[in-house]
C-alpha cells in the first residue's frame, strides 16, 4: 500500500482529502460518518461575519435595556435561552473534538476586518486545529479600487493573527487583475495556507416569475480547471501550503491537483451526490494509480506537473483555444 499521508497547515493528515465547509460538516454525527469513510480532515460549515456581528449587537442592546451594566453581563450572553449561533458553533467544535481524531478546521465567511475579529480567539480556545477565513469580495463597488479591496484581506489577516496562534488559511476567489502576485503577497502575510478557490453563489433569472434566483449550487467536474491552472502556476511560488477546492469529484481529480502541486484537496459536491462512501472509492483510485506508476508516497509526484516543473510551462498560460479547435469540424444536419 502506498503512503497517502500529507501535511497541510502544519497538520498531519492520513490522506489528502478534506471535506470542504458545507452542510456536510455541521454536526458531530455527520463528521463522525465522514471520518469513518476516510475523510482526513473537515472544514466546519462557515459561520458568517454578519451572524456574529448581528448577535453581538442584539445582545448588547438587551444588556443596555435591562440594566446589565457590569462585566458579569457576559454571562447573559452565554446563558440566553434564545438560539445563539456563535455559542452553538463553539459548542460544536468542543463536542466534535471529543468524538473524532481527524483535524477540525473552523471557518468564518468574512468581508470586513471590523467587529467580529475577537471571535477567532474563542474558536481556538474551543479546540479548533486551524481557522479558514473564507473571503470573497466581488469587485463590483465602483467607489473602491483594487488596492482598497486588497487592503481588506490584509487587515482581516492581521487582526485574526493577533487573536490566535493556531494555523490560518485563506480561501479566496480568482477575481483579480494581478492574481499571481496577490496570492504571493497573501502567502507572505503569515498565513499557513491558501485555498484555491471559492465556490461562488451564482445568480440566475427565473423567466416565469421575473425574479433573481440561485444558479446551480453543486459543482461539476468541469469547474476544476480554473483552480487546476492556478495551482500549477502558484506551486513552488508561494510561502505557504496550497489546497485545491471546487470541481474535484473523483480520484483522478485529486491526483491532478496533487500533480499540479496541492498539499490537500477539498471536496463537498461529490459527497453530496455520491454519499460518504465515495471518499473511500476516491482513495482506492489514488492507491491504484500510484501502484501502477510505482509511487510509494504523495511527495514522490506532488508538483511534477506544476508550471515550474513542466516541460511545457506555456500550456498553463494559454488562454486561446485556437490550437485545439483549428482542425475541429462538425457537420450540422439540415
Amino acid at each position: 500500500m502506498s503512503d497517502l499521508s500529507t501535511k497541510y497547515l502544519g497538520l498531519s493528515l492520513k490522506n489528502p482529502i478534506i471535506i470542504a465547509s458545507s452542510g456536510l460538516t455541521d454536526s458531530v454525527e455527520s463528521i463522525k460518518i465522514l471520518e469513518k469513510n476516510g475523510a482526513a480532515a473537515v472544514v466546519l460549515k462557515s459561520l458568517f461575519e454578519e451572524e456574529i456581528v448581528a448577535e453581538m449587537d442584539a445582545n448588547l442592546k438587551k444588556m443596555a435595556s435591562s440594566s446589565f451594566i457590569y462585566p458579569e453581563t457576559l454571562d447573559f450572553y452565554e446563558d440566553s435561552d434564545e438560539e445563539n449561533l456563535s455559542m452553538k458553533y463553539l459548542e460544536l467544535i468542543t463536542d466534535v473534538k471529543k468524538e473524532v481524531k481527524i483535524p477540525i478546521i473552523a471557518s468564518i465567511n468574512c468581508v470586513t476586518a471590523d467587529q467580529w475579529t475577537f471571535f477567532p480567539k474563542q474558536i481556538a480556545e474551543s479546540g479548533a486545529d486551524a481557522i479558514e477565513l473564507n473571503l470573497f469580495l466581488l469587485p463590483s463597488d465602483f467607489n473602491r479600487d483594487s488596492k482598497a479591496n486588497e487592503k481588506v484581506y490584509f487587515d482581516i489577516i492581521e487582526n485574526v493573527k493577533k487573536q490566535v496562534n493556531i494555523p490560518i488559511s485563506l480561501k479566496v476567489s480568482y477575481y483579480s487583475s494581478d492574481l499571481g502576485r496577490t496570492l504571493q503577497k497573501f502567502s507572505q502575510s503569515g498565513i499557513s495556507g491558501l485555498v484555491l478557490f471559492n465556490k461562488f453563489y451564482s445568480p440566475d433569472i427565473d423567466l416565469d416569475k421575473m425574479e433573481i434566483t440561485s444558479g446551480k449550487i453543486l459543482s461539476s467536474p468541469e469547474d476544476m480547471y480554473i483552480s487546476l491552472r492556478w495551482m500549477a502556476i502558484m506551486s513552488g511560488r508561494v510561502e505557504c501550503d496550497l489546497a485545491a477546492s471546487t470541481g474535484v469529484h473523483d480520484g483522478d481529480g485529486v491526483l491532478k491537483q496533487l500533480l499540479a502541486g496541492a498539499n490537500a484537496v477539498q471536496v463537498a459536491s461529490t459527497v453530496y451526490k455520491n454519499g460518504p462512501e465515495h471518499i473511500q472509492e476516491m482513495l482506492n483510485d489514488i492507491q491504484n494509480w500510484m501502484g501502477e506508476k510505482g509511487f510509494k508516497s504523495l511527495d514522490e509526484f506532488r508538483g511534477k506537473m506544476s508550471q515550474s516543473e513542466s516541460s511545457n510551462p506555456a500550456a498553463f498560460e494559454r488562454v486561446q483555444f485556437m490550437k485545439y479547435f483549428r482542425g475541429y469540424q462538425h457537420v450540422l444536419n439540415s
